[in-house]
C-alpha cells in the first residue's frame, strides 16, 4: 500500500521522507484544507525532497468554484510546477450546483502534461459520486482522494468501497480522517494507497499571544502543525 503523506511545510516533508513515505502531497495552510504552497516553498522542497512529491493547486480556501482569473492563477501554478520538476498535481474545479466542472478540470489535466493528476477531496462535495467518479476516469485522472464524502474515511468507508469496484485505472485514495487505529481497515479492503498528514502539534512558544489570529480551531499560534517521523515510521510499518 502506498502512503502519501500531506505536508505543510519544509519540516513535515523532511520528517515525512525520514518516516519512510512514498510520496508527499505539498500544500499550505493544513486547517483550511490546503491551498497551493508558495514559490519559495516549491523551490526548497524540490531541492531537499527526494521521494516523488505532488503539488496541491488550489488558489484559496472555501469552496472550488473558481473565476476565470482564479482558474489561470492555477494554470500558471501548474506550468511551473512542469517547469520544477514536480511528479505530480492535486487539483479539480466544481461548478456551483456540486457537479464537476468537467471542461476545465480536463484543461488542468492537459497542463499538467506527463505529471500524475489527483483529483482532491472536492470529490466529497459532488452530488452524485459515482457518475462523477466515471467522468473523472474517461478524463485520465490517476487518483481520486475521497473521505467517502463523510467526516472521515473510515465513516464513508461504504462509498469508498463502492468507488473501487468501479476503478479501472484510477485509483482511489483514502483520505480525511486516516490515523494508526483504523489503518487495517484501508489494508483489509483492498485500496492501494492512502492520504494522510501524520500531525503532532509542536510548540513554538511559551505562552500564549494577546490575541488569536485564528478563526480555525485547528490553528493555534503556541504550536504549528509538523508531521510525525515516529507516527509515520508505525504508518509505514503497518501497512507495508
Amino acid at each position: 500500500m502506498r502512503v502519501e503523506v500531506c505536508a505543510n511545510s519544509v519540516q513535515s516533508a523532511l520528517n515525512a521522507e525520514k518516516g519512510g513515505a512514498d510520496r508527499i502531497e505539498l500544500c499550505s495552510e493544513l486547517g483550511v484544507g490546503g491551498v497551493t504552497p508558495s514559490y519559495g516553498l516549491l523551490k526548497t522542497i524540490k531541492d531537499q525532497i527526494k521521494i516523488p512529491v505532488h503539488v496541491l493547486i488550489r488558489p484559496r480556501s472555501g469552496d472550488f468554484t473558481y473565476s476565470e482569473t482564479e482558474f489561470e492563477v492555477m494554470m500558471r501554478d501548474i506550468r511551473l510546477c512542469v517547469e520544477l520538476g514536480f511528479e505530480g498535481i492535486v487539483s479539480g474545479i466544481l461548478n456551483n450546483d456540486f457537479t464537476l466542472d468537467k471542461a476545465r478540470t480536463a484543461k488542468l489535466i492537459e497542463a499538467s502534461g506527463k505529471m500524475a493528476f489527483t483529483f482532491h477531496r472536492a470529490f466529497d462535495w459532488v452530488k452524485f459520486p459515482l457518475e462523477t467518479f466515471q467522468q473523472l476516469q474517461g478524463l485520465g485522472v490517476d487518483y481520486v482522494l475521497s473521505s467517502g464524502q463523510r467526516e472521515s474515511a473510515p465513516e464513508g468507508i461504504d462509498l469508498l468501497v463502492e468507488l473501487l469496484s468501479k476503478a479501472k485505472q484510477t485509483i482511489v485514495m483514502p483520505g480525511g480522517g486516516v490515523r494508526l487505529d483504523n489503518l487495517a481497515l484501508f489494508k483489509k479492503m483492498g485500496f492501494k494507497a492512502i492520504h494522510l498528514s501524520g500531525i503532532k502539534m509542536v510548540q513554538n512558544l511559551s505562552e500564549a499571544p494577546k490575541i488569536s489570529m485564528n478563526s480555525i480551531q485547528l490553528l493555534e499560534e503556541r504550536a504549528q502543525p509538523i508531521t510525525d517521523v515516529e507516527t509515520i515510521q508505525k504508518v509505514v510499518t503497518s501497512v507495508k
